[in-house]
């Protein structure tokens, strides 16, 4: 079994007025439905109100991301799945929860973590 993180950027949620309360509603059935299948591990949104640092390896602290780097925001959910067409299944449920599309990624296994 492998992890997949599933992800959009905070641009991507373009909702209608009005339609709010189905798209929560909504997502959270498919997170519900994808804990009851046991294959949730975590998820959320990145908190866009607590602005990113970058920390060097010698604990130095600079105010921002990576220069240069797209802005890391949105929400992801991660889940263990069987396979990548198991993947896309659960992807294209939250998509359609979520009204926009998902990027789909696999984490690499380290057998350390």
């Amino acid at each position: 079994m492998a992890k997949y993180l599933i992800s959009f950027p905070a641009a991507a949620m373009v909702v209608p007025d009005g339609e709010w309360d189905a798209v929560v509603r909504d997502s959270h059935a498919v997170i519900g439905e994808a804990k009851a299948a046991g294959v949730y591990v975590f998820g959320g949104g990145i908190d866009e109100s607590v602005p990113p640092v970058l920390v060097s390896a010698a604990g130095e602290v600079s105010e921002g991301g990576y220069p240069g780097a797209p802005p890391l925001n949105g929400g992801f959910t991660v889940l263990e799945l069987p396979s990548r067409n198991a993947a896309i299944t659960w992807a294209a449920r939250i998509a359609r929860a979520c009204r926009c599309a998902q990027e789909l990624r696999v984490f690499g296994f380290d057998p350390q973590s």
